[in-house]
């Protein structure tokens, strides 16, 4: 089964950026996967950020972080970046990232549901 591992998280004051990594361990990839990464706040359910279709290099964004949070792949490497600019207070949280068969179906790939792999996550922190 595949395992991911988050890295890259911090200490930020709001305006700032951060990069995040999702590092795959080896695995026998299918080219219809989706990588996501999440997020969940103390006492908040965990949400979507961002997802990678990995067959077509499509992503997607929730709402609040469109244009600010940009999700990209390493082709050297099984490894995903989450790029989060103009970070705000309300985007301290942890982050987690996960793979998805592409043909779990029923869910929003943004929805953590048919998602494995997950790792123990990364600490971001935006400070005022």
């Amino acid at each position: 089964q595949v395992q991911l591992v988050e890295s890259g998280g911090g200490s930020v004051q709001a305006g700032g950026s951060l990069r995040l990594a999702c590092t795959a361990s080896e695995y026998s990839w299918s080219s219809h996967y989706y990588i996501g990464w999440f997020r969940q706040a103390p006492g908040k359910e965990r949400e979507g950020v961002a997802a990678f279709y990995t067959a077509e290099g499509t992503t997607y964004y929730a709402d609040p972080v469109k244009g600010r949070f940009t999700i990209s792949k390493d082709n050297a490497k099984n490894t995903w970046y989450l790029e989060m600019n103009s970070l705000k207070l309300e985007d301290t949280a942890m982050y987690y990232c996960a793979a998805r068969n592409a043909f779990y179906v029923g869910y929003s790939v943004l929805d953590h549901h048919g998602y494995n792999g997950w790792g123990q996550g990364t600490q971001v922190t935006v400070s005022s």
